[in-house]
């Protein structure tokens, strides 16, 4: 059972080695610095279905799926 964060980020990667992992600025006009990188839509989108999974077969807790992030 996985218990924290960064236990999840790797499981990810190894298993989505193709996945995007290049990071895009933040597309946000309304500050002055881009300094903020996000991942591309398609790979977000695998981490949170990654994470679901994982959730919905009991190998995270509720808690621990909902404040993951990538």
């Amino acid at each position: 059972m996985m218990t924290t964060q960064k236990q999840i980020r790797a499981a990810f990667w190894a298993a989505h080695p193709t996945a995007n992992r290049k990071r895009y600025p933040e597309r946000d006009w309304t500050r002055e610095d881009n300094t903020r990188r996000d991942y591309c839509t398609d790979t977000r989108c695998a981490f949170v279905d990654f994470v679901d999974h994982l959730a919905r077969s009991g190998q995270i807790t509720e808690a621990l799926a909902n404040r993951a992030t990538l």
